[in-house]
């Protein structure tokens, strides 16, 4: 499910601290810019009624989900709101298990191959690199020599168009974008504007890699 929305933009907008009565707002804004994939951490103000909000508006044309999710039983939750992805800092294979029969993609945080590897083998649909301040696109570059080829790696923490180049020359296959595509009480103009710009970063990044 997940690799759809990947081909069509791979950046997860992390939306953190939204809520509900923005949530269709800003994610109208990301989808005008190309976003397909809308993630609402569960720490932020009535993450389900935001991920209800927006799942409503957009149907299966962006895929919504949340973020920090921690304890399986939040899982079924997300999906009754019209969630179709869970996102982790971990890599719980509770959480993890739980997505998957649920039907929902997933995609745990993992700081070692030894995670990435367990996360896979449990039905992760991708791996988040978190965070990514620490690992760096070295240890991408070294992590992309082993997984499978077909391994969806994102790094998440920091990010900003400025800092994608190294990862994408290192294999990313995408990002999460936290703080600098949207943070509380930013308005929706400038979302619109941070959002313009990460589309643009990434694809001229991207279509410079496959030269």
């Amino acid at each position: 499910m997940i690799q759809t929305y990947f081909e069509r933009l791979p950046l997860v907008a992390i939306l953190r601290g939204l809520t509900p009565d923005e949530a269709v707002p800003v994610g109208h804004a990301l989808v005008d810019a190309g976003f397909a994939i809308i993630e609402v951490p569960l720490n932020s103000p009535e993450p389900i009624e935001s991920i209800r909000r927006l799942a409503a508006a957009f149907g299966e044309t962006v895929l919504i989900g949340a973020g920090t999710v921690l304890d399986p039983a939040t899982v079924p939750e997300v999906a009754k709101a019209g969630g179709r992805l869970i996102v982790m800092p971990h890599s719980d294979p509770a959480v993890i298990g739980a997505a998957v029969r649920a039907g929902l993609a997933c995609v745990p945080g993992v700081a070692t191959p030894t995670e990435g590897f367990a996360a896979l083998a449990n039905g992760a649909s991708a791996l988040k690199l978190f965070p990514a301040e620490l690992l760096g696109p070295a240890v991408l570059k070294a992590w992309r020599s082993v997984f499978p080829r077909e391994t969806a790696l994102l790094p998440v923490g920091g990010i900003t168009p400025e800092t994608m180049g190294p990862f994408v020359a290192a294999g990313a296959a995408g990002f999460g974008l936290g703080s600098a595509l949207y943070r509380p009480g930013m308005s929706v103009a400038d979302v619109a504007a941070h959002a313009r710009k990460f589309v643009t970063a990434w694809r001229t990044l991207s279509a410079a890699a496959q030269r």
